[in-house]
């Protein structure tokens, strides 16, 4: 997959450009690099790339406001990769559209291992069909009906509703607030108890073990990750 994987880095720090395009490079990615948000706009405008790696403190744009604009046209993933650590940023990052969020420093092998996450829940997304599965575990989107181990399970139109769009999301980190928005409207932002709530039903339903959970991760202050390989 590697060789033919065209991945644009944005971040004003020539040291990090140069440090992301050789371990990246090293693993056979195909790397454009940006140092500020206007010419990583122009070149995601004109370049079809296959992920992005976005740094937010750029010096003419905010990357906040890069993400948004490269979210009007761009559907592939994108991957910010920030000093800044604070929930707030995390979150509005996610809220903007990333895929996922690491903050610097960072180890190498992590950022490979995100970036082919990435890639692989990507594609997977753009050839699946509505049936979706992880393990023993089978969930058909359309027929509304999941099982495990070849035994149904059965799940109340919230959870069912709640576990769609986890999966339309595999890999993504989704906060609270987006969660409650998409799930039970606008009205209950802020109410995480909800998302605590239904999270811990899915997690009774569709984890071996429901204490140590394997697909629905929490993100520590920010929300919720469906982590699975796909095929």
């Amino acid at each position: 997959m590697s060789s033919s994987v065209s991945i644009l880095i944005v971040d004003d720090e020539a040291q990090m450009r140069r440090l992301l395009r050789t371990s990246l490079e090293n693993e056979g990615f195909k790397i454009t690099l940006a140092e500020n948000g206007t010419e990583a706009i122009r070149l995601a405008e004109s370049t079809r790339f296959d992920l992005i790696i976005l740094d937010l403190g750029l010096p003419d744009i905010d990357g906040v406001d890069v993400l948004k604009k490269f979210r009007t046209w761009v559907k592939y993933p994108i991957i910010i990769l920030s000093a800044r650590t604070d929930e707030p940023d995390i979150i509005s990052a996610l809220n903007a559209g990333a895929n996922d969020y690491l903050t610097k420093p960072f180890r190498s092998g992590e950022l490979t291992a995100r970036v082919r996450s990435a890639l692989r829940i990507y594609n997977s997304a753009l050839q699946k069909d509505d049936k979706f599965s992880f393990d023993a575990v089978v969930v058909d989107l359309d027929g509304h009906t999941v099982s495990k181990n070849n035994e149904p399970i059965k799940l109340t139109p919230t959870e069912f509703s709640l576990l769609a769009l986890f999966i339309r999301n595999a890999g993504k980190v989704l906060t609270h607030n987006y969660i409650l928005q998409q799930v039970w409207g606008p009205k209950f932002e802020g109410e995480s108890q909800y998302t605590r709530v239904y999270v811990g039903q899915l997690r009774k339903k569709l984890e071996d073990d429901p204490n140590a959970p394997k697909y629905f991760i929490t993100e520590s202050g920010i929300g919720y990750r469906l982590s699975v390989e796909t095929d």
